[in-house]
């Protein structure tokens, strides 16, 4: 092949960008302009300004399930970013049996999420779950995973805390580029191994752990929906019923297309603005 005959670089780009208008600016801007309208998916929407939104803020339901979110997104980042960085420290070396432990932390990312709801209802399940099994076995009284309020948020930010594959991977890449030096000189100066942890390895690691923050904000904002509406159906006493599936129920159990894109726009900006808080906060943390 000459060089005049191969792909420029738009070229290539361009089946990508088909695909980001297809899949992300169209869909945008359909909810952009729904959110507008009321639409019930059989007439043309008709235009109602910012009375979606009003409806909105006076629903008790959705401030429910933004209070939901948050505490949701509250338990299951630190535990996804921590989860990832700690499996990434234990398993960043080439040794017997690594390569099948980094396999098993990525596998639960790739089971379907369907799938991957039904084993937690098999693991939680209070008579014969593996989960409650296992306390019972050494003394520990179980709770009541998803019946009691108090336990049932936090039970379904556990169930995120496993799928960690694409943080894993890059924490794991990130600790494998630091230098083997810093670690021999700390070695030779005498520091102990929480002192390189910590002078050392987290301070260098501290940009990928703020990226592993901001994007598992936004993944723990939006991707609960299916164990919240398979694992809990949104229960008990709605401790568990969260943004995405009250834009599902008002979308389509109820035909409020048009009050559900609004939901949803709201989610997404709520979503913005936490991350860009984030980004700042943890910019400042780095600056000092």
């Amino acid at each position: 092949m000459s060089l005049r005959s191969r792909p420029t670089p738009a070229f290539l780009a361009w089946p990508y960008l088909v695909g980001i208008v297809l899949l992300v600016v169209i869909p945008v801007g359909g909810t952009l302009y729904l959110a507008f309208t009321e639409y019930f998916g059989i007439e043309a929407p008709t235009f109602i300004g910012l009375d979606n939104f009003g409806r909105m803020l006076a629903s008790d339901r959705f401030w429910t399930a933004l209070g939901n979110s948050s505490i949701y997104v509250l338990i299951a980042v630190p535990l996804r970013v921590a989860g990832a960085v700690g499996l990434a420290l234990l398993l960043h070396t080439r040794s017997a049996g690594s390569s099948a432990a980094r396999t098993a932390v990525f596998l639960p990312t790739v089971v379907p999420d369907v799938a991957y709801a039904l084993l937690w209802l098999y693991i939680f399940n209070p008579l014969f779950g593996p989960l409650t099994l296992g306390l019972e076995a050494v003394g520990i009284s179980s709770p009541e995973w998803l019946v009691d309020p108090a336990t049932a948020r936090f039970s379904v930010a556990l169930m995120s805390a496993f799928q960690i594959g694409e943080g894993f991977v890059i924490a794991l890449a990130v600790r494998r580029s630091i230098p083997n030096h810093l670690y021999e000189s700390a070695a030779v100066d005498g520091a102990s191994p929480w002192f390189t942890l910590s002078r050392v390895t987290l301070p260098l690691m501290l940009p990928v752990l703020a990226l592993l923050a901001l994007r598992d904000v936004i993944i723990s904002f939006q991707a609960n929906f299916v164990p919240a509406l398979i694992v809990t159906e949104g229960g008990p006493r709605l401790a568990t019923f969260f943004l995405p599936l009250y834009v599902y129920r008002e979308g389509f159990r109820y035909g409020r297309l048009g009050y559900a894109a609004a939901v949803t726009l709201t989610m997404f900006v709520i979503t913005a603005v936490v991350v860009v808080i984030q980004y700042r906060l943890a910019r400042r943390w780095r600056l000092v």
